[in-house]
């Protein structure tokens, strides 16, 4: 029960279209055969890609560390007009022919997050920066209306 509610729980906020890793955690102490260790590595990196978003009175803010990327293996894109979407591809160091590997913990492999926008997200104004491996994408929220006020003469 406690497994199924911790699924569930995962899709509770609304914005949030964070994909489920199911090979999160079952197979990383009991596999032994390098080349299934390397899939799912490979396959937890998709998901596992962890991004903070804070909302601030101007804008949506998200962060992601990315360490050891450069600028040019990270892809920020909108879909659909409000989706953002965070894309990339950290490559395995493939030195085969010299040493030999005893653990291989860091995550590879592409991996993708996406994010529904909300309403008063200006999308068109959307920036990227990527500064010692860490990525901010900030997107301005539209200000919100003011209401509008009008004087009625009161007669007599």
């Amino acid at each position: 029960m406690a497994l199924i509610s911790s699924i569930f729980s995962r899709r509770s906020n609304p914005f949030s279209m964070e994909i489920w890793d199911p090979f999160d955690g079952i197979f990383h102490s009991s596999v032994s055969s390098p080349s299934l260790r390397a899939f799912v590595s490979d396959a937890s990196a998709f998901a596992n890609t962890q991004i903070d978003w804070k909302e601030t009175p101007e804008a949506h803010v998200f962060k992601a560390d990315l360490p050891g990327l450069e600028k040019n293996e990270v892809t920020v894109e909108l879909e659909e007009g409000n989706v953002l979407k965070i894309s990339g591809n950290r490559s395995r160091e493939s030195d085969e022919k010299s040493g030999k590997w005893h653990r291989v913990e860091r995550s590879s492999g592409k991996f993708l997050r996406r994010f529904k926008l909300p309403e008063n997200a200006m999308v068109d104004q959307v920036k990227a920066a990527m500064e010692d491996g860490v990525l901010t994408v900030t997107v301005p929220k539209a200000p919100e209306p003011k209401p509008e006020i009008k004087s009625i003469e009161i007669a007599g």
